[in-house]
């Protein structure tokens, strides 16, 4: 499921791709999709996408030039509208992503599509196999989800600690870390990993674990704050489109930003949720990527989630909690604790062929063949 680094590097994707790419016509639906029509068409318009937590926002603004001057097709009483500029803000559910493709490869699960101005005409596409995901036409962030841990670290910060007595902290860690209102971005493997570090059982009460750390930094941990350009590694770390370099740097200095971690402190489960999903994004389309299916760098990148030798238990509401040692005394009772478990290898290092061993007669299942029934004739006298 695409947590907030994946959201992050999708939004990289269609800013890289798209960049200098100008788009046309109207932004087309799939017949299949039940998310809403997308009332936008315009001769010439570009996109930009922006992440925050488990949310991307593609704005596409129209293009301003003596052919197009921003307009959009003709209204019932045939006057000419102004196209306005439209953010469509997007959640992935459990398998959305981008794609930047020809029409002829158009994806198959694609539910939402932007044609360029171009020929060949090129798609970009918003492809969701499982249909989880969804999208807000003059869409805003979630009001419900907190700042983003990755990029509003000291918004998000406050925000968790000035709020302790929410009765939501009554619940074991490992459940609050899902909660967006809170913790917008974590998801089921960065909460595994994350606790996994600090040797914390998922299932204690959260606020046994937070109401122990520094609600405001100090002046000094705000000088050791530091600005953190966090790019797709493909394109070498940097935005080549200075649009987007000026949209960085604009933004409030919480954004990307990292705080310094003097080696010999431990760092606090707080922040620890603000570096750990910086380290998925530094392995970009290496790490979790829908489109390649190239898992290599991220399974090597994992420490707890799926991982042999660790255990997992099903939480409170029904997701899986990976996890070593013990796992607290707020866990479901009667709950099954599972142990992944290195299968052997069957190879034969001593360069032999393989035999394929005979079943002999006693191990063989016996295969039963139904006879057909023969009707009998009745017993009676013949007439």
């Amino acid at each position: 499921m695409p947590e907030g680094p994946e959201l992050h590097l999708a939004s990289l994707f269609v800013n890289r791709m798209c960049g200098a790419v100008v788009f046309t016509g109207p932004v087309q639906k799939s017949e299949v999709s039940k998310n809403p029509e997308v009332s936008f068409s315009c001769p010439a318009y570009t996109i930009i996408a922006t992440s925050r937590g488990k949310e991307v926002r593609l704005t596409l603004t129209p293009q301003k030039s003596d052919s197009a001057q921003g307009r959009c097709r003709r209204g019932k009483t045939g006057q000419v509208n102004q196209v306005q500029t439209m953010d469509i803000v997007f959640r992935f559910g459990m398998s959305g992503f981008f794609r930047f493709t020809t029409e002829a490869e158009l994806p198959k699960h694609s539910h939402l599509r932007f044609y360029t101005n171009e020929k060949p005409c090129r798609v970009l596409s918003f492809v969701d196999t499982r249909r989880f995901g969804s999208w807000q036409p003059n869409g805003t962030w979630q009001l419900n989800r907190g700042p983003c841990v990755m990029f509003e670290y000291l918004s998000y910060r406050e925000n968790v600690l000035s709020h302790l007595s929410d009765r939501a902290f009554d619940r074991p860690i490992c459940e609050v870390l899902l909660n967006q209102k809170y913790f917008n971005g974590i998801g089921n493997y960065l909460r595994a990993e994350i606790l996994f570090r600090l040797n914390i059982p998922p299932f204690v009460k959260a606020r046994t674990v937070l109401e122990g750390l520094q609600t405001h930094l100090s002046d000094e941990d705000r000088k050791s704050v530091v600005k953190v350009e966090v790019t797709d590694t493909e394109v070498k770390e940097e935005v080549t489109n200075t649009e987007f370099k000026e949209e960085v740097t604009n933004r409030e200095i919480s954004d990307r930003a990292a705080v310094k971690e003097d080696e010999s402190e431990t760092p606090d489960l707080l922040r620890l949720c603000h570096t750990v999903p910086l380290e998925v994004i530094k392995l970009g389309g290496k790490g979790y990527d829908p489109e390649k299916m190239d898992y290599t760098d991220f399974k090597s990148w994992l420490q707890c989630y799926c991982v042999e030798g660790m255990k997992s238990v099903r939480d409170h509401n029904g997701r899986t909690m990976w996890f070593k040692g013990d796992p607290g005394p707020m866990a479901p009772k009667d709950a099954k604790t599972k142990m992944i478990v290195k299968k052997e290898d069957d190879h034969d290092y001593k360069g032999g062929k393989k035999v394929k061993k005979a079943r002999s007669e006693s191990t063989m299942k016996p295969k039963y063949i139904k006879e057909k029934e023969v009707p009998q004739r009745r017993a009676g006298r013949r007439k």
